[in-house]
């Protein structure tokens, strides 16, 4: 195969999922770069499907706004995503390294990327009869982009498809595991926080006094 730039090598893999990943192993390309690139895209993606989408087709945004939520749908996730596979590969003699997971796994999720921002797009010109359109967008990025995972997946550790299939059911509940110790770690460090702010701000007050 001819040696392509890295947009070319984006544009590949995106549509032909079945030996595109595999000739991105073969020739090693991706960067990290762009996947950079593509899970700011994905943040931004999710935010502009919650505020800015057409009030027909999704509810009025609260006043408030905070991009955390954002963040953990888009950052937090996908790095638990990469983390948790390149755990469980790593036991299921998977030959795929961490800087591929996280290459490969980003390049699989630019169709939802692009038929979310459609889909923002097309809620401002569509009325509310037309959801049809609306929908099979959405099904046709979320499809496409899970076919991609799946073979990115395949080709990263050199999988078959039934051990590709145990791999992907196994990182989920990965992924779960490192979500639950996340969210357990922040709530203790909160605690210690809080206990060690209310030693100190005690200390200053006798001080004081």
């Amino acid at each position: 195969m001819m040696d392509l730039t890295q947009p070319q090598w984006v544009k590949h893999v995106v549509f032909h999922p079945f030996e595109g990943f595999e000739d991105l192993r073969w020739k090693k390309g991706g960067t990290l770069k762009y996947t950079v690139i593509i899970i700011i895209a994905l943040f931004f993606a999710l935010i502009a499907y919650d505020r800015w989408c057409g009030f027909q087709f999704r509810p009025l945004p609260d006043a408030m706004f905070s991009v955390v939520p954002y963040i953990m749908r888009s950052v937090v996730y996908f790095l638990a995503w990469v983390l948790g596979n390149w755990a469980i590969c790593t036991l299921l003699d998977g030959e795929g390294t961490m800087k591929n997971i996280c290459i490969y796994s980003s390049y699989a999720l630019i169709p939802y990327i692009v038929s979310t921002y459609v889909n923002v797009f097309l809620t401002h010109i569509l009325v509310r009869d037309e959801q049809v359109f609306f929908s099979t967008v959405y099904y046709i990025g979320l499809i496409w982009s899970g076919l991609l995972l799946f073979n990115a997946i395949k080709a990263v550790h050199q999988y078959t498809f039934t051990k590709t299939v145990a791999a992907i059911i196994l990182t989920l509940i990965a992924m779960l595991i490192i979500l639950f110790l996340a969210v357990l770690f922040l709530s203790l460090f909160q605690k210690v926080y809080v206990f060690f702010y209310s030693l100190y701000t005690e200390i200053l007050y006798r001080v004081r006094v």
